[in-house]
C-alpha cells in the first residue's frame, strides 16, 4: 500500500462514527449489512449515516452492492489487510507477524526487539 492510500484510509477512520461503522462491518463479514440495519445498530440517523458511508466508500474501506431495494455495505478486507500490513511492515525487524502469533508488537516485548535505524516509508 502506498503512503497516500494509507493516509486516506486512516483519515476516514479517524472519526468515531466512521470507525464504529467500519468495525461493525468487519464483524458482519463478507455478507455485509443493509444501511438501515447499520443505522439501527449504531443509533445513527439516515442522512448522517449516508455522509459517513460516503467517506468510507471514497477511502475504499467499504464496498456497496444493491440487493433489491437495499444498499448492502461490507468491509473491504483486502484494503483493511493492506493497511494493517503497511502499518506493521517494519515491526519486529521482519520477524514473523505478531498478529499471527498473538504477541503484541510494542517496544520491549520479547517478539519485538528495539528498533534500529530509520523506518522505511513507501511513497
Amino acid at each position: 500500500m502506498e503512503i497516500n492510500a494509507a493516509l486516506v484510509a486512516l483519515a476516514a477512520l479517524s472519526q468515531e462514527t466512521r470507525l464504529n461503522i467500519f468495525r461493525l462491518l468487519v464483524v458482519a463479514g463478507n455478507e455485509g449489512l443493509p444501511a438501515g440495519e447499520i443505522a439501527e445498530r449504531l443509533g445513527v440517523q439516515g442522512p448522517t449515516l449516508s455522509f459517513h458511508l460516503a467517506h468510507l466508500k471514497q477511502a475504499r474501506l467499504v464496498t456497496c452492492r444493491r440487493d433489491s431495494r437495499m444498499q448492502i455495505y461490507a468491509a473491504s478486507y483486502p484494503l483493511m489487510n493492506g493497511l494493517v500490513a503497511f502499518l506493521t511492515e517494519n515491526c519486529c525487524r521482519g520477524v514473523s507477524a505478531p498478529a499471527a502469533t498473538g504477541a503484541l508488537c510494542s517496544p520491549g516485548a520479547a517478539a519485538c526487539p528495539p528498533p534500529s535505524g530509520a523506518m522505511r516509508m513507501r511513497r
